[in-house]
């Protein structure tokens, strides 16, 4: 095996993923006190990005996958899931001042919202994936794909690593509830901005 495609793969994917680990890290913190929150958000990372190597590795050999105009569209989803969490933060806000933050409000991040927001905010991966697939030819793709599942178990690590260190965890502990819907609103918009969504 080529060392070399190897460290092309990995590049790539550390390039093209990297604002993942923020979003991990924000969700590995909402579910914290949560049974089953972590394998549910590795699940649902999985699932998204499995779902973003599918349509890049279709769209390179040939198969038909979403238009091109239709990926913008994509940032409605981050931008639906965090006016929900915006919801929840604001319906759930009185809970520490009533002595009820031992009674978690929900069960934490889902796994089908996960995997929303990491094939929408993987939406323009697509646009960088196909070409690179598409030039690689099978064996090299394989070799791609194969390097990015890995990395995907990588980057579920950093994302829990940086959610239980004891100063971040106390900060996302104290803010995350805010700072989710934040960063979903800011990914879905700047999804549809730049994507040039309605007009934008």
């Amino acid at each position: 095996m080529n060392p070399g495609i190897l460290g092309q793969a990995a590049g790539l994917f550390a390039v093209t993923n990297v604002d993942d680990i923020v979003v991990l890290a924000l969700f590995f913190a909402q579910g914290a006190v949560h049974r089953g929150a972590a394998a549910r958000i590795v699940a649902g990372q999985y699932l998204g990005f499995l779902a973003i190597l599918a349509l890049s590795v279709a769209a390179a050999f040939g198969a038909a996958f979403l238009p091109e105009q239709a990926v913008p569209y994509l940032g409605l989803l981050p931008l639906a899931l965090g006016g929900k969490a915006a919801w929840q933060a604001w319906r759930n806000r009185g809970e520490e001042e009533n002595g009820e933050e031992g009674r978690p409000a929900t069960t934490g991040p889902r796994t089908l919202e996960v995997a929303a927001v990491t094939f929408a905010n993987g939406g323009d991966n697509i646009g960088v994936y196909v070409p690179v697939f598409a030039t690689a030819g099978l064996g090299a793709t394989s070799v791609h794909v194969a390097v990015f599942l890995a990395l995907v178990g990588v980057w579920c690590a950093a994302g829990r690593f940086f959610a239980t260190r004891p100063l971040v965890a106390t900060a996302l502990g104290r803010w995350g509830h805010l700072l989710l819907p934040l960063v979903l609103m800011g990914i879905g918009l700047l999804i549809l901005v730049e994507g040039g969504a309605f007009g934008l």
